[in-house]
């Protein structure tokens, strides 16, 4: 009798696990250099490979996956469900997100003294930056809090070039214009747009664009050029297979070295870090564990009826979750995704290939509950009651923020602080949560990945019935 052999999967699990146990080990025994020169290269390697492999990938994908829908219609409504789809899920992570964030109150763990002092550097803040406090509150204004004014004043800072580069990209964004968005789906240069990976729409709006004109011209012009894009789709599927086999070592040294960065040669300034911010990290987790464990199937079971079967779903793309965790990019997992649905999960090739790199660049329900529970979390830890109206707007802003959010590590503190400046807030607050942002950052990019895979089931249920 054969022996059966372990499931990629585990063996992901396995190197992911070894990872965090050699950067623990590390950190105990000073080896982070070690770790950062010899082990961690490979990490970048597989992250590269991923990344050469998901451009073309997406390309070709699409091209095939428009050129296969006889009727341009199909296309149409096609494309309004996923978007829709995309739009509603994260709307509703991020309602779950600000729901938790005002159960638990993560910000309102420190002490009364904290967040008073808090909330005069805030006041301080607003009224150099003309800014309207909203919430009528004012500290500052009180006699008993002269000597924290004086401080504030003197407490100011200045912002740290990581954070200037932050608020400059997101000011840049937000002096756009309304239609900026629109403009950037379309490319000057598509072999440009290929090299740059936050690109990623742009190379989706030409491979429409593509396919829709392979569809209008006569079936014998048409035919070799989709056979070629077909044939190349099916050789970068290949290579994602060729690149999978050696997963669980990258995925080992990948995290190894995410880990182990972070730890440096002091793992008990890593877990003195986590325990400063670990209200705020559990509720963000809570979040991601409610939507994933929560949203999605609900979603699935009563779109899919019998169909959907809950512990299948999980088994069936946890190798790609487990690469978006070790990555933190829903566009480097891509590759992977694809396999999972469509060889795993049974997804058409079709809808796959339409649904999923549009999920890759616009789908951020992970981000945008993470954008829901910081944005509360940070005014709440600097005294500022929230009303009603900035809740919607930080809804709003979090949910439509995500659609031009490039797919790659933290992106999402860009989309953050427009969210904070949306309502008054000061941005470089994005500052505290830097020392636990890449845990974060991992752990969202699961549920990117995730919705993304959920979505194209559902759209693919609903394709088919038609």
């Amino acid at each position: 009798m054969k022996k059966k052999k372990l499931a990629l999967h585990w063996k992901i699990i396995i190197g992911l696990l070894l990872g965090v146990i050699w950067s623990m080990i590390s950190a105990s025994a000073g080896l982070s250099n070690f770790t950062a020169q010899w082990i961690n290269p490979f990490g970048v390697i597989f992250i590269r490979l991923l990344k050469l492999i998901a451009i073309p990938l997406v390309l070709f994908s699409i091209i095939t996956g428009v050129a296969s829908l006889s009727d341009a219609r199909k296309l149409g409504r096609m494309g309004g469900r996923t978007i829709g789809m995309y739009l509603a899920t994260t709307a509703v992570a991020v309602a779950v997100g600000l729901l938790l964030a005002n159960v638990i109150n993560p910000g309102k763990k420190l002490t009364d003294a904290d967040r008073t002092y808090n909330r005069i550097k805030y006041e301080v803040w607003a009224k150099q930056n003309q800014v309207d406090i909203r919430d009528g509150i004012c500290e500052s204004c009180k006699s008993e809090n002269v000597f924290l004014l004086q401080k504030a004043q003197g407490d100011q800072g200045e912002n740290t070039e990581v954070v200037k580069s932050k608020i400059e990209a997101a000011q840049k964004f937000k002096e756009s214009g309304p239609l900026q968005v629109l403009v950037d789906f379309v490319p000057e240069n598509i072999i440009g747009a290929m090299g740059n990976m936050s690109q990623m729409l742009q190379v989706i709006f030409f491979a429409l664009l593509f396919g829709l004109a392979l569809i209008s011209l006569k079936p014998e012009v048409a035919k070799p050029a989709i056979e070629f894009c077909s044939s190349a789709n099916e050789a970068f599927l290949k290579m994602v297979e060729m690149v999978m086999l050696w997963a669980p070592f990258f995925i080992f040294a990948l995290t190894a070295g995410v880990f182990s960065q972070m730890a440096g040669d002091d793992l008990n300034a890593l877990i003195e870090l986590f325990m400063g911010l670990g209200v705020y990290m559990l509720t963000v987790v809570l979040g991601l564990m409610v939507v994933l464990f929560g949203v999605y199937p609900l979603i699935l079971k009563q779109i899919l009826k019998k169909k959907f079967g809950y512990k299948k779903f999980f088994q069936d793309l946890s190798p790609a979750q487990f690469l978006a965790f070790s990555s933190s990019s829903s566009a480097a997992t891509l590759p992977v995704t694809l396999e999972c649905v469509t060889e795993n999960m049974k997804v058409s090739r079709s809808t796959a290939d339409f649904v999923l790199p549009i999920g890759a660049t616009m789908n951020m329900n992970g981000t945008s509950l993470y954008q829901a529970v910081a944005t509360v979390f940070l005014a709440q830890m600097h005294g500022i009651d929230l009303n009603a109206s900035q809740y919607v707007m930080i809804t709003l802003t979090a949910t439509l923020a995500s659609v031009g959010s490039a797919a790659v590590p933290s992106a999402g503190l860009v989309m953050l602080v427009m969210v904070l400046s949306a309502i008054g807030l000061n941005p470089a607050w994005i500052a505290i949560l830097f020392p636990v942002d890449r845990i974060l950052d991992m752990s969202r990019t699961v549920i990117n990945v995730s919705g993304d895979a959920a979505v194209a089931a559902a759209i693919d249920h609903w394709e088919q019935k038609e």
